[in-house]
């Protein structure tokens, strides 16, 4: 006769296997969340709303998907930098609170006086497929390609920008293509999905984790998204400015930290800006001025400045006094001294 205790051992493990199995299945639909429970994933406003210069792109990624992204211009005629923007999880590129996307992109273009890329990941928004790390690292690369062959932008001032799950996402491409993006921003981003997978459900800690998590990590193997971001920072070679909301309520900001840390181990480029009443969708609003003006400050220092540089050197004809992509702003007007002294002489 079998024991009470036994019938409890197998009903554990049964549950155990069944929920193992779910989680296996199922994992994409945890990990990526195209629309809000409720919502539609049609675009209820679209930028000719904010009467903002618009044209809808559409791309196909190097697996045959169709993307919808939106091309938004400072001017008819802008030549200031390009942001590839790289949304958050849980929406498309338009949220139904337009407050998060379209309006931050609205203040982003009168602040750093940018374009603006947005590109709906596959599955999300108008896109079509299913969201995958693989996929989604396609559709990035598919929109940076897409940039870089503009004819209208100066595609030496491409700036990848990250939020949250766009985050990973930047930074990968950003890694990939040291040629073609002039620097990344990070904001609110986290370390890796399995360090994520312990923090939104903290039972899967003891199974799962990432370079900073403590625990056996037996079932690391049965993740597809990993997104291991800490892994990626340290292999990038760009400037990287760091925006951290300390009141994330999703992503622990000592997550943040150890990006920087990480990324400036290897990279003397690396910026970190903290905001006090910093949510992870709010940042932006809650940091105020502070927020672009660091921004700005950033793109300033690492990407005009640069470009500057390189039309004098070759306008003077002084091959000899180039800026290095490792220049610091204090360098940079160093360089500058020097040229107008070889000029002069």
């Amino acid at each position: 006769m079998v024991s009470y205790m036994s019938l409890l051992i197998y009903g554990v493990g049964g549950i155990a296997v069944a929920g193992l199995a779910l989680l296996v299945a199922f994992q994409e639909k945890l990990v990526y969340v195209p629309v809000l429970p409720g919502l539609t994933k049609s675009y209820p406003i679209t930028p000719a709303r904010l009467r903002l210069i618009f044209e809808d792109v559409w791309l196909t990624s190097s697996d045959g998907v169709r993307l919808h992204s939106w091309f938004i211009k400072f001017s008819p005629n802008s030549t200031g930098p390009t942001i590839l923007f790289f949304q958050e999880n849980a929406g498309s590129i338009l949220l139904a609170d337009i407050a998060h996307r379209l309006e931050m992109v609205r203040i982003m273009l009168q602040k750093l006086h940018c374009n603006v890329f947005m590109l709906s990941y596959r599955g999300y928004g108008a896109s079509d497929g299913y969201p995958s790390q693989q996929g989604i690292t396609r559709d990035a690369q598919a929109a940076l390609d897409h940039l870089s062959q503009r004819t209208d932008i100066d595609t030496s001032q491409i700036v990848v920008f990250g939020r949250s799950l766009g985050g990973a996402v930047g930074a990968v491409v950003t890694k990939n293509n040291p040629d073609k993006v002039a620097a990344l921003i990070l904001e609110n981003t986290f370390t890796s999905i399995l360090d994520m997978a312990g923090v939104l459900l903290p039972f899967l800690k003891w199974f799962i984790g990432g370079s900073i998590s403590s625990g056996p990590k037996i079932l690391n193997f049965i993740v597809r998204s990993p997104w291991s971001t800490i892994d990626v920072v340290g292999q990038i070679k760009q400037p990287i400015l760091f925006l951290s909301g300390l009141r994330d309520e999703m992503v622990p900001p000592f997550q943040m930290q150890m990006l920087y840390a990480k990324a400036a181990a290897h990279n003397k480029r690396c910026t970190f800006v903290d905001f006090p009443t910093g949510m992870h969708m709010d940042t932006w609003l809650a940091g105020g001025d502070h927020y672009w003006k660091s921004v700005r400050t950033f793109i300033q220092q690492n990407v005009d400045q640069k470009k500057l540089f390189v039309i004098v050197s070759q306008d003077l004809s002084l091959p000899c006094v180039s800026v290095a992509d490792g220049s610091s702003f204090r360098s940079v007007i160093a360089q500058m001294l020097l040229i107008c002294y070889c000029y002069a002489v």
